[in-house]
């Protein structure tokens, strides 16, 4: 983290969720900071060529414009490294990570509809032909992925919305142009109304809505934690009796460190854990002791627990809901 400017590191941390919805929103960020708007432009075109910037744009509350879910695969060793880039190259894999478990191969699925993804997962047990976990969402306590890198423990914990929206076609134009992040350039926001052939203030004001509703969990500047020396990813999971699961998780969602909190479908009986919490740190032991400090001030320390550290990255972008295919079916 040290070969970043301070300029750059307000610009990394002070803006991952309070982006300005407005006409020229790097002027106001530059306003902000005292600097021109040039130099905003220039400082987040350098962070996004050196990784550290994944976009610029919105992340949405998970299954709200589409469905997910997280699952896995039991590898072999030799296969690994071929399966986890095959899986990669799949539109709608977003998050793709080995893992230190018998289950090693962890990765996220997206797509616009059940059918889809039912469809993509069906494809992807029929390639690899390895036992494979699919765990669906059914309870969120805390989902950001926001990054505090100021060492001050500040923490967003709105939980977002989990209203299914049904997008019109004016809409899926708005997401399937924003998925990518919104251009750096002084007026990003003509430039995404000019390529989906609406007004500006239309799109301004969709986006407004969808963050004011939840849609929209958050709008900024997305970080790959990886970059800015969070290289520990640590998936721990717990088998927490479904009825204490909530009251836990309210608890757990407001410990320090953790960036994502909820409860998903457990595969009995390979898979017997519901509750995960994901800690990102800058050192293995670090992580292990944030950890040990969530079981215990938050209950979990009396049930069977595992902890998922990260191996290789094969892949980590932004989810894709809209694709060419399904763009325009509603």
């Amino acid at each position: 983290m040290n070969s970043y400017s301070d300029i750059e590191m307000r610009l990394l941390n002070d803006f991952q969720h309070r982006f300005p919805l407005v006409h020229r929103p790097f002027r106001k960020i530059g306003e902000h900071l005292r600097i021109g708007e040039d130099e905003v432009i220039h400082h987040l075109a350098r962070l996004s060529a050196a990784g550290a910037v994944s976009r610029v744009g919105p992340v949405f509350s998970p299954g709200c414009i589409g469905v997910s879910t997280l699952a896995a695969l039991a590898v072999p060793e030799a296969r690994l490294e071929t399966l986890g880039q095959w899986i990669s190259q799949l539109p709608e894999i977003n998050h793709n990570y080995q893992r230190e478990h018998g289950y090693n191969l962890w990765f996220v699925a997206t797509a616009p509809d059940a059918g889809r993804l039912d469809a993509v997962l069906a494809g992807i047990a029929d390639h690899a032909a390895c036992p494979m976990l699919t765990l669906p969402l059914l309870e969120r306590f805390h989902i950001d992925l926001g990054f505090d890198l100021t060492g001050e423990g500040r923490r967003h914990c709105s939980q977002g919305s989990s209203t299914r929206v049904q997008l019109t076609g004016a809409q899926q134009a708005i997401v399937a142009a924003l998925q990518a992040g919104i251009p750096l350039q002084p007026e990003p926001f003509a430039d995404v109304g000019a390529r989906v052939r609406m007004k500006e203030d239309f799109v301004l004001e969709q986006l407004a809505r969808w963050r004011e509703q939840g849609v929209i969990k958050r709008f900024g500047v997305v970080v790959r934690h990886h970059e800015l020396g969070y290289r520990e990813n640590a998936m721990a999971v717990w088998d927490v009796p479904d009825d204490v699961a909530n009251a836990i998780g309210k608890i757990a969602a407001q410990q320090s460190g953790v960036t994502l909190c909820y409860r998903r479908a457990r595969q009995l009986p390979d898979w017997p854990y519901n509750f995960y919490c994901m800690v990102h740190g800058t050192r293995r032991d670090i992580v292990e002791a944030q950890v040990a400090a969530l079981a215990r001030n938050s209950g979990l320390a009396d049930f069977p627990s595992q902890i998922l550290f990260n191996g290789r990255r094969f892949k980590q972008y932004g989810a894709r809901y809209i694709t060419r295919e399904n763009h325009g079916r509603h």
